[in-house]
């Protein structure tokens, strides 16, 4: 789920035609669970090909690529046995909500994403932990511009630049629920969060444990701005959980794996022609996508190629 700061955090609105000419790194694993939970029929099963093989997750990563070019197992049980429920039932609109909850990315899952990715001649690093570290480390790095994602830990694992809301339909369905919200992306710079907040990066990771991330459940109670007062009134974690006579198992861990994240430099941000075969030959010979649909994708990724030839719009992946 992530850390969630929104409360705390000055969030400055921006436009797609703002972000022209940005390098943006997006954890891969955070968008193809996105596309799991949200591109799905109206019974709420995921897409599939006539294998039963789920195609949701490629999907969305070629249709959203191509228009940008212009405590999670206990949950999935529970959401699973709930759907199995709904279907006996006959309710959609509670099917469709739980099974968005049972999104479960498989290793050929992963796998055919990289096939997809590379067939379209756009870059993906393998990171050693966890994604938004990684894209984090290379926006530290200047490899890209700002990383992307809709909670907060890349702040947390230092992100200079954060941008969220990066979508081209302006359109963001709210979790759990079918309603569809206007969006517009949102840009977030480290150094004007903790000028703001008066915290040092360790002190806003220091919160953001009190809150609760993908590492703790946080102390119960305690939202973004309570925890922002305490780190500041008590000066730093162990203080903070002392004076709410609170506990964070493995506590120390957690901040290290957000001050010191394990990353990788062996990457390199390569952007190549569509291999025009490849793509039919995944999606359609393998995974029964419409070939026209897929084929209409392709002028789109010619003039992000020319766009890239001309710097004027670095890349999204």
């Amino acid at each position: 789920m992530g850390v969630d700061l929104s409360d705390v955090v000055p969030k400055q609105p921006r436009t797609l035609q703002d972000l022209q000419g940005k390098t943006i790194a997006i954890d891969a694993y955070n968008a193809l669970y996105q596309f799991l939970s949200s591109i799905r029929q109206p019974d709420g099963t995921p897409l599939k090909d006539r294998r039963g093989n789920v195609t949701s997750h490629l999907s969305g990563l070629l249709y959203r690529t191509a228009n940008l070019a212009e405590e999670r197992k206990e949950r999935k049980v529970k959401a699973e046995a709930e759907y199995q429920q709904a279907v006996a039932e006959g309710d959609e609109a509670k099917m469709l909500t739980k099974a968005q909850q049972t999104s479960y990315l498989s290793p050929e899952m992963v796998a055919d994403s990289k096939r997809l990715l590379d067939a379209l001649g756009l870059p993906w690093v393998q990171a050693p932990s966890e994604g938004e570290a990684q894209a984090a480390f290379m926006a530290r790095n200047g490899d890209v511009w700002a990383a992307s994602s809709q909670d907060f830990d890349a702040l947390l694992f230092g992100a200079p630049r954060l941008v969220r809301n990066l979508a081209v339909t302006g359109k963001r369905k709210l979790p759990g629920k079918s309603i569809w919200v206007d969006v517009e992306p949102e840009l977030i710079e480290l150094e004007g969060v903790l000028k703001e907040l008066a915290l040092t990066r360790e002190q806003l990771v220091d919160a953001g444990i009190l809150v609760g991330t993908d590492f703790d459940p946080g102390v119960k109670g305690v939202g973004p701005k309570r925890a922002v007062k305490l780190v500041k009134e008590k000066g730093a974690l162990p203080q903070a959980l002392a004076s709410l006579d609170a506990e964070i198992p493995y506590a120390e861990q957690i901040r290290q794996i957000f001050l010191e994240p394990e990353t990788t430099t062996e990457y390199k941000l390569a952007f190549k022609t569509v291999d025009e075969a490849a793509v039919k030959k995944l999606l359609v010979e393998e995974h029964d996508f419409g070939e026209d649909r897929v084929r209409s994708t392709f002028p789109r990724f010619a003039k992000l190629q020319e766009a890239m030839k001309q710097r004027s719009l670095d890349a999204f992946f």
